[in-house]
This record gives structure tokens, sequence and C-alpha cells, in this order.
């Protein structure tokens, strides 16, 4: 079982480290001490709770599909040139970045404001590890 700092496990969950305490106060957290005294938590108990906590809009295309990864947000950003374009959205705390034709772009109306759902649908998905681990 992973233990990770109250400090880590408060910016996991994007709240202030006294919220974590409050949580392991009320139960809704188990907390326990590293080597070195410290107050830990399970990395797992913070990632469900995550997941349950996570607020997402709802997707308002109301089509059904296959991808599982769909990211409703805003386009902050379109930088096109005569091919190809770079468009931007901030999908809650996430931003994500789509490399697209222009003429995709301008099918779709994207603009700076406009609402829109990144779809991720991928055969690769890397996934790093902090500290070197191979």
């Amino acid at each position: 079982m992973t233990q990770i700092r109250i400090r880590d496990a408060a910016s996991f969950l994007g709240v202030s480290d006294d919220t974590v305490r409050r949580w392991i106060e009320t139960g809704l957290l188990e907390s326990g001490k590293d080597e070195a005294g410290r107050g830990v938590v399970d990395a797992l108990a913070v990632a469900e709770l995550a997941r349950r906590n996570a607020v997402l809009p709802a997707d308002p295309s109301e089509i059904g599909r296959s991808a599982r990864n769909r990211l409703v947000g805003v386009v902050t950003e379109v930088v096109s040139d005569t091919v190809m374009a770079q468009v931007e959205l901030q999908c809650g705390p996430h931003r994500i970045v789509s490399l697209m034709s222009s003429e995709a772009v301008r099918e779709l109306g994207l603009e700076p404001g406009s609402i829109a759902i990144a779809v991720v649908k991928a055969t690769t998905v890397m996934i790093e590890t902090p500290g070197g681990r191979a």
C-alpha cells in the first residue's frame, strides 16, 4: 500500500492541507505516520476520493461512442496557418492540446470561448512515475 504525505494528497485533490486534515479527523480518510513521523494517507484512498468528487461538465453532444475518455471544456486558444492548427482546451484543471487541419477548425467553428469536447481514443498511452523508477 503506497502512502503519500498529507501535503501531496492535498495537491492531488485540489484542496488545502487543512482540508485533508479535517477529512482525517472526520474519518473520510485514514492516516498514519511515515518513518520520519510525518502524517501520511493511503494513495489509493486519495485516488478513490478524487474520483468520487470529480465534477466534470456533462457531455452536451448526446452522441454514443466507444471512446471513454471525453473531456468537455472551453477553447482557450487557436493557432492556425493555411494547413494546420493547434487548438487548446481547458477541461476542468486539465489543459488539452489538439493538432488538426485548419479546415477542421473552420468547419467546427472553433474559436476562443467555444465549448468543445476532447475525445481521446488511443492505442498508446504513456505512463510516467516520479523518482526515476524503471
